[in-house]
């Protein structure tokens, strides 16, 4: 019997002692963006691992998540990764998207999983999955698809801010900071801004334009 050697293992310990022996973690990036793709991880670590450092994406800096996406690469039995572009999230919405997502990357592990921890999410599979609220944070599995994920979207984001550097969209990763809000009623949306997240701001712009003809 494993026994359990820290809480990140709670989840992993239960499922283990079970006789589950590939056990994948999924977390997804981006679903609150207002650029670019959502992109999903899935995780198998080797039972009874234990990754010093790993723990949800957004407590950790920039260069411990760099750091830790190479121990994560080097140290688990498979790693997938899935993205899903603006294209497709306007037309199935945000939600669908990224769960569209992890399926992507859960059918990227080889092996195969026989058990899947999700952050608050149901992937579109048959394989047996529990999904756990804050799982980034209570879940080693998820932790690290969570930084896997992350760092895979930030990379994407430097290679998007040189086509679009109008829009600073290395600086804020997409989301709706008060920067970004200003240069899209400067310049306008991107073929990569997501349309239906931008209604309101550009509607309210359209007002605030309009009240000043007056």
């Amino acid at each position: 019997m494993i026994k359990e050697v820290q809480t990140l293992l709670s989840y992993e310990t239960g499922l283990w002692n079970q006789g589950y022996i590939h056990i994948a973690g999924v977390d997804e990036v981006g679903r609150g963006c207002l650029f670019g793709d959502v992109v999903a991880a899935a995780v198998i670590l080797p039972a009874g691992l234990v990754l010093e450092g790993v723990d949800d994406s957004k407590k950790l800096t920039e260069k411990k998540r760099e750091e830790l996406y190479d121990l994560i690469l080097a140290e688990a039995l498979s790693v997938g990764v899935g993205r899903v572009d603006v294209k497709t999230i306007e037309e199935i919405n945000i939600k669908q998207a990224a769960r569209l997502a992890m399926k992507m990357a859960v059918e990227q592990l080889v092996p195969q999983p026989d058990y899947l921890l999700v952050d608050a999410e149901k992937v579109d599979c048959s394989t047996e999955q529990l999904a756990v609220i804050h799982g980034d944070a209570l879940s080693q599995s998820i932790a690290a698809a969570s930084i896997i994920a992350k760092v895979t979207r930030d990379r994407l984001c430097l290679e998007w801010d040189r086509q679009y550097p109008e829009f600073g969209i290395a600086r804020h990763k997409g989301y709706a900071t008060k920067f970004h809000r200003e240069r899209l009623l400067e310049f306008g949306p991107s073929p990569l801004h997501r349309m239906t997240f931008l209604s309101k701001i550009l509607e309210s712009a359209q007002g605030l334009e309009q009240l000043e003809l007056f």
